[in-house]
């Protein structure tokens, strides 16, 4: 399996190593930007009946807010990879975390739903372009050996958010409105700008061209690589958008526990994040197929342990950790999309919110269909078990590379 030196090389870590401060702060820097995006994509969720009432809208209507956002992301990574391939990534990222902010700043002033719509839009174009550059200079910063790791502790920001920011936000939103919770991200936003300002390495511009950015998308390896993510990564999705009414519903606990359950999640996420990498970077893709098993495993176990909120609680860790997978099949990226590094690295972000739109879809058939609120477990292992099969195919055909390295 080869790897592009225009993600890294001996030379761009020794220069980078020699210019930079040090690599915990530049990591913690770009770890900023992600938690304050897991904090309004998660936060959101919850907020939602706050801003239907006062918007003046049922909540299946506001529901749309959301799709925006996971639109702005959809389109915006590539978009925005290919127009930005000629700037310099620091550039990228101070302009991305600036746009950022001001989409959830004019979410939280917006007059009216439709004005919501649009800001809820604009503050998803940044997020996967964001989350792709980021994983790219993380990984610049770092010896070959070591990118899988870097680029996971640039995720634990997102991880983070899920046990901190998002309770946080929701608290914020009860006791002083939901537009402060927006606020809020808006200030997170700005705080990444200037930690990126001062802190991230320059680099040169010019590294890229639109043509040469594209070209990753005539590449069979790099599709694969993004089906792997966008339908193994669903089951996770299919279980977590419908986990509080499960808990409500089906393990009968009060509204108080379900933050303790959603941290929960989040605590298993960040400690897959900081483990699972340092495995991957000893042996990337066998690393990814051992984790599409596992959520296999605990997606099919969800609907046996969900009367008992402490079995419950051990089986949502474990789905938390496969959010490791991310990393994964950011590396197996860099490896495979050539010269087009950037796009690359942001489509891995536009088809983990495909499996965003398509785990909950599926969820939500089986339960409209009679099957139970449970049901959503041996939905997502299905989708699991389908990423495993295409992961299958990935792995023979990385194989031959693997064996000339």
């Amino acid at each position: 399996m080869t790897t592009s030196p225009l993600a890294t090389s001996p030379r761009a870590v020794a220069t980078a190593a020699a210019s930079s401060p040090h690599l915990a702060v530049v990591l913690i820097s770009l770890a900023m930007g992600g938690f304050a995006i897991g904090t309004t994509e998660f936060a959101s969720m919850s907020l939602l009946p706050f801003f239907a009432a006062d918007l003046h809208v049922d909540e299946p209507t506001a529901g749309h807010a959301i799709s925006a956002y996971a639109l702005g992301v959809v389109l915006g990574a590539p978009l925005i990879a290919v127009l930005g391939a000629r700037f310099a990534r620091r550039t990228q990222l101070l302009v991305l975390m600036a746009v950022f902010a001001l989409g959830n700043m004019l979410t939280a002033l917006a007059p009216g739903f439709g004005w919501m719509i649009a800001a809820r839009f604009l503050a998803g174009l940044p997020h996967g372009a964001y989350f792709g550059i980021a994983a790219l200079v993380a990984a610049s910063l770092v010896p070959q050996q070591r990118r899988s790791q870097a680029i996971g502790q640039v995720m634990l920001g997102l991880t983070c958010a899920t046990i901190i920011g998002v309770p946080l936000a929701n608290l914020i939103g009860q006791a002083v409105g939901w537009r402060a919770s927006f606020g809020l991200v808006s200030v997170l936003a700005l705080l990444t700008v200037l930690l990126c300002a001062l802190f991230v390495p320059r680099d040169q511009a010019g590294r890229s061209d639109p043509l040469r950015e594209l070209g990753a998308l005539k590449s069979g390896r790099v599709w694969i690589t993004l089906a792997i993510g966008a339908i193994g990564f669903g089951g996770m999705f299919a279980v977590y958008t419908y986990l509080a009414t499960t808990l409500i519903e089906v393990t009968r606990v009060s509204l108080t526990a379900i933050p303790f359950f959603l941290a929960i999640f989040g605590i298993g996420a960040t400690l897959g994040n900081l483990l699972v990498p340092r495995f991957a970077d000893r042996a990337l893709m066998p690393t990814a197929g051992v984790i599409l098993l596992f959520a296999a495993v605990a997606l099919l176990v969800f609907p046996l342990v969900a009367g008992n909120p402490w079995l419950l609680a051990l089986d949502i860790f474990a789905i938390g950790a496969s959010v490791s997978l991310g990393a994964i099949l950011q590396t197996r990226l860099m490896d495979v999309a050539g010269e087009a590094q950037a796009l690359a690295a942001a489509l891995n972000h536009s088809a983990f919110n495909t499996a965003n739109a398509l785990g909950p879809f599926l969820g939500g058939l089986a339960i409209r269909a009679g099957l139970g609120w449970t049901s959503t477990g041996p939905v997502g292992a299905a989708l699991a078990l389908l990423g495993l099969l295409i992961w299958s195919v990935a792995r023979r055909d990385a194989e031959p590379a693997e064996q000339l390295r």
